[in-house]
């Protein structure tokens, strides 16, 4: 099985933290999702077990904040596994974003000016359906496999390089223990000053923001970016709310947003309204709302750009400015992310 689908082991020092045994218990099977939702199989389009490269993974904190009894509640079409991922659909690729091109050693890609991201593990809390990295070789681009010596190595070579991006799978899948190693080792590169870590655990498991990774943080030199992955409001309940809270004691520190624009999810102006609303009643502030990587399996989950933008065009009539997201494209070798601004709907039309 593809290592992506692996817990990160624990040193023998580690002791087992409330956050991990919520991972280690996660919900595997679409029966016992169904189950815990009170819904049958009769209630859904036709649905599979995910496959063994892709299999279901969801958090029961996750599967709280789901409407029991609603096959089209927003949080449950993210996770569940539909037959529609079987279909082979033209212009769906296996690495939509171009990640193995811009590898540099294995695990750390560098496609932008001054920011290279590293792959710190494969392991994820959840496994979304839309995933755009579900066919990634995890098993040969992960930089924890050398103890993230060639990854470091490049990284204290490019001087040019600024900020390194903690990515995945998941980093905060890591245990605090593993992830204080890493951060002290890239704290040691003189050029580097940020330290951006993208993560959707938190926001599925909140007890995973521990008083241990909030000392980290606040000791760690470098300045110290959060963004969490939320694509509709009612994934933030009390417990991440109050989560995100304790985050914003560390100094320093930015907290950002970023979500994928979902055909059934969150493909309407009200939703992404009250999303946003939600973040900043967090201390969160929106970043970043992607067009949707074309990865192959996920072409039920597409939008036509023309109603991205008249989406966002509605959100920026009735938002403030700091609280719509920038409409984004990620492609394959591009310098940097494809903004889209919402006036320009005009000129399309």
């Amino acid at each position: 099985m593809n290592p992506i689908f692996t817990i990160p082991p624990q040193n023998s020092t580690d002791s087992a933290q409330p956050w991990q045994q919520a991972l280690a218990n996660a919900i595997r099977t679409p029966e016992a999702l169904l189950a815990a939702l009170e819904l049958s199989t009769e209630q859904l389009p036709a649905i599979f077990n995910g496959g063994e490269t892709f299999p279901l993974r969801v958090p029961h904190s996750f599967v709280s904040r789901m409407e029991k009894g609603n096959p089209n509640d927003p949080l449950l079409r993210q996770v569940l596994p539909l037959n529609e991922e079987n279909n082979i659909t033209k212009g769906y690729l296996i690495d939509p974003v171009g990640d193995l091109n811009a590898s540099e050693t294995p695990g750390l890609l560098q496609k932008y000016h001054g920011r290279a991201l590293m792959i710190t593990t494969g392991a994820c809390a959840i496994h979304c359906r839309y995933c755009f990295r579900r066919h990634f070789p995890y098993h040969q681009q992960n930089s924890a496999a050398s103890e993230w010596d060639e990854a470091l190595n490049h990284l204290a070579q490019e001087r040019s390089i600024s900020e390194v991006i903690l990515s995945g799978g998941d980093p905060l899948a890591l245990s605090d223990q593993r992830l204080s190693t890493l951060l002290e080792r890239l704290a040691l590169i003189p050029h580097l000053k940020r330290l951006r870590i993208h993560t959707r655990l938190p926001v599925v498991i909140p007890q995973r923001i521990t008083e241990s990774l909030i000392t980290l943080l606040t000791e760690s030199r470098l300045s110290p970016i959060i963004v969490i992955h939320t694509n509709h409001a009612n994934e933030i309940n009390n417990e991440l709310h109050a989560a995100l809270k304790r985050l914003q004691t560390i100094p320093r520190i930015t907290l950002l947003n970023q979500s994928v624009l979902l055909r059934g999810v969150n493909d309407c102006s009200e939703t992404l309204i009250a999303l946003s609303e939600a973040l900043f009643a967090s201390g969160v502030l929106p970043y970043y709302l992607h067009l949707l990587d074309k990865a192959q399996g996920t072409a039920h989950f597409d939008l036509p750009l023309s109603h991205a933008m008249s989406l966002l065009k509605e959100v920026h009539a009735k938002l403030p400015g700091y609280l719509v997201p920038r409409l984004a494209q990620e492609e394959a070798g591009a310098q940097g992310k494809t903004l889209i601004p919402p006036y320009i709907l005009k000129k399309t039309q």
